[in-house]
């Protein structure tokens, strides 16, 4: 083989493993029964303080005082201090 054909080949193989992996971001892999329990109890919690949060706003408390409470709530939930949730203003 000629000297072209071998390297043309080796940076194939070497390619390759990058071409096989999984490709999945981890969070949309299957969880295992346990985990998705644990999702589910998560995002219950995650809409229990939306729904907290709504409810302050409702009663006039204002949204910075809201806000800090949803803080509160989400705290090691979601993503962010507000639970991942963003308001387009």
């Amino acid at each position: 083989m000629n000297k072209v054909w071998i390297s043309t080949l080796a940076v194939v193989l070497m390619a390759t493993p990058a071409w096989a992996q999984d490709k999945t971001p981890k969070s949309d892999k299957a969880h295992g029964a346990a985990e998705v329990q644990k999702d589910i109890l998560d995002h219950r919690a995650m809409a229990d303080a939306h729904l907290t949060a709504a409810k302050c706003l409702e009663s006039g408390k204002g949204e910075k005082a809201c806000h800090a409470q949803l803080a509160k709530d989400c705290k090691g939930l979601g993503i962010g201090t507000l639970c991942g949730m963003k308001h387009k203003h």
